[in-house]
């Protein structure tokens, strides 16, 4: 363990002023002297590095930049933390639970932390424990209802969506979020309105009643955060990929770019998804987002795999009728352009390098062979001959003009959009999806093409991933549970979340550590569930207003990844998309780590 003496700090500041800065080490305190531990320090450039971003305010196509570079480390439990060597000029924010942040750009030995008021403490809670106490009336469905279609995108009960709003207000929020693709039913939108006023209103009066967040727990010590900060306020970061040439690849859902960021060093590429020039903004859906004030999306990049073969990268476009594929040697793009189905999806790729994915509007599950250069759909069971109507009535509809086609009557059901969204391939090859609005999975056996479905016992089925043992791991999404399928037995696990009211969107399975790693989207966290021991390990993560939709896991170091992708971005701290990883510290990190 190391301590700072006097003499310790005189040293550093005087090779600051020299130009070179050593390790630098303090002791953070409250007002009694007392050690803080589990403090987040997050270390971050006073000087943001200049960038090239000549095209409509982004990167232009194959102009690399450098991203400003956060570090956050936690105190241990002497209230000791310590940094790297840095030669730039940066600043310190220190933030903990029931503290005002505290921020410094020549830290002493020692840091003092004042305590809240009551009043800043409850305003300073997450998104999900103010959610928690809205109970809808005590319609326990309803408020599920209410979760599934509108916590997808942001998050619930922040301090933007607290405020003060009429009903009629409410009615035209949500009237809106249907238009951008919730599927809020029609019946419920004048009440939701009303008691969305009502209770927010009886929270601000009362915020007593909000329950106090998890502590934060001393595992914090062990690790580190880096962040980068990508795109900017009307950008959104959605699906990313860890690939093995050693850049992380981003794609912003909103501007059709492909982020290319090289963790070594903070330095970004952006690729511009092409488009024909008779593209229209939307693609097939039509342009949802007109109230949006920056838009560039003909394709609506999503989801990411990389074929194992030769390192292509497969992306689903989710507004086309397509597959794109990237060379990220040759930078050069590649369509392929599917027969039917409509809105490509999640996506994976098997052992015999074919591209699997969903997709989620005509309920279909989709195979790209790559050696044939040829697409084979899978059409799902539907629920009833309703569904199979407005299904099979999807080409005309989507071939009618946007401004005026027919949309059916969204009903809590979700008739006629049963939604096929995760899907993974398992090691024993066969192929699993989970359908978000119909509550099943499908496993298709790619050898027979025979589907079999199951009806999954919880709620909102979103994405899933098969661990190393074939077993099925679900994020439940409106029940907030991690849920497990074990094929071989046909037995479902739940285990309650270590956070209340999450409403998980992903996860991701680290096979080789056996841990499951899951996106606490309204929490500001990620969530870590140890298989072996069935214990959790909650990450606070250093933004409020964090929200997650993917995972990825470096399967070498245990590191692990993810972006911020609030939408829209604006409403998050700091007001722009980052890319997000989370490190183990060396056992001899210094004072970052418990004695």
């Amino acid at each position: 363990m190391k301590y700072l003496t006097k003499l310790q700090i005189l040293c550093f500041l005087l090779a600051a002023s020299a130009g070179t800065v050593h390790a630098l080490g303090f002791k953070v305190v409250n007002a009694a002297g007392e050690a803080l531990p589990q403090v987040m320090v997050s270390r971050s450039p006073v000087n943001t590095p200049e960038a090239n971003l000549a095209d409509n305010g982004y990167a232009p196509n194959g102009v690399t930049n450098q991203a400003a570079t956060t570090l956050t480390r936690f105190t241990n439990t002497l209230g000791l933390v310590e940094f790297d060597d840095t030669v730039e000029a940066v600043t310190y924010r220190a933030r903990a639970q029931g503290y005002i942040d505290t921020y410094l750009t020549e830290p002493g030995d020692t840091l003092v932390m004042k305590k809240m008021t009551r009043e800043q403490y409850i305003a300073s809670f997450p998104s999900n424990v103010w959610l928690s106490k809205l109970d809808f009336g005590g319609d326990i469905e309803l408020k599920k209802t209410f979760q599934l279609n509108c916590a997808f995108c942001h998050q619930q009960a922040s301090p933007s969506m607290r405020a003060e709003r009429t009903v009629e207000q409410w009615l035209s929020i949500i009237e809106r979020m249907n238009s951008y693709g919730a599927r809020l039913p029609d019946d419920d939108h004048q009440r939701i309105a009303e008691l969305l006023q009502q209770e927010y209103r009886q929270l601000r009066t009362n915020p007593q009643q909000v329950p106090e967040p998890r502590a934060w727990e001393t595992h914090l010590s062990t690790i580190e955060m880096t962040e980068w900060p990508v795109g900017d306020s009307f950008s959104q970061m959605h699906d990313f990929l860890l690939h093995p040439d050693g850049h992380v690849y981003i794609g912003d859902n909103l501007q059709d770019r492909i982020y290319a960021v090289d963790p070594t060093n903070g330095e970004y590429t952006v690729f511009k998804v092409p488009h024909d020039t008779d593209a229209k903004l939307g693609g097939f859906l039509g342009n949802r987002f007109k109230t949006f004030p920056k838009m560039n999306n003909y394709s609506g990049v999503h989801s990411f795999a990389y074929s194992k073969k030769d390192g292509n990268i497969f992306i689903t476009p989710s507004m086309q009728q397509a597959l794109l594929e990237f060379n990220p040697r040759s930078r050069e793009f590649t369509v392929h352009k599917m027969p039917g189905g409509f809105y490509p999806h999640t996506i994976r790729i098997d052992q015999q390098d074919r591209v699997w994915f969903t997709l989620a509007l005509s309920s279909q599950v989709a195979m790209f062979d790559r050696e044939k250069q040829a697409f084979k759909l899978y059409d799902l069971p539907t629920r009833g001959i309703k569904e199979w109507m407005i299904i099979k009535a999807l080409p005309l509809i989507f071939w009618t003009d946007p401004e005026n086609r027919p949309t059916p009557a969204p009903d809590r059901d979700g008739t006629g959009l049963p939604m096929p969204y995760g899907i993974d391939v398992a090691p024993d090859g066969s192929i699993w999806v989970a359908r978000l609005y119909a509550n099943d999975l499908a496993r298709i056996d790619p050898k027979t093409d025979e589907i079999t479905m199951i009806d999954f016992p919880f709620g909102g089925p979103r994405r899933l991933r098969v661990d190393a043992e074939n077993n099925v791991w679900i994020v439940a999404f409106q029940d907030s549970l991690l849920v497990k399928y074990e094929p071989e037995s046909g037995h479902f696990s739940k285990y309650s979340l270590p956070v209340v009211n999450e409403i998980p969107y992903s996860l991701n399975v680290d096979k080789k550590r056996r841990v499951v790693w899951v996106n606490g989207n309204q929490s500001d966290t990620l969530l870590a569930f140890d298989i072996a021991t069935e214990s959790w390990k909650v990450y606070p993560l250093p933004r409020q207003r964090f929200f997650s939709r993917d995972v990825e896991i470096d399967e070498e170091t245990g590191a692990v990844y993810t972006t911020n992708s609030h939408f829209p971005t604006w409403q998050s701290e700091g007001g722009v998309p980052t890319l997000l990883r989370i490190t183990p510290l060396p056992q001899t990190a210094g004072a970052g780590t418990d004695p």
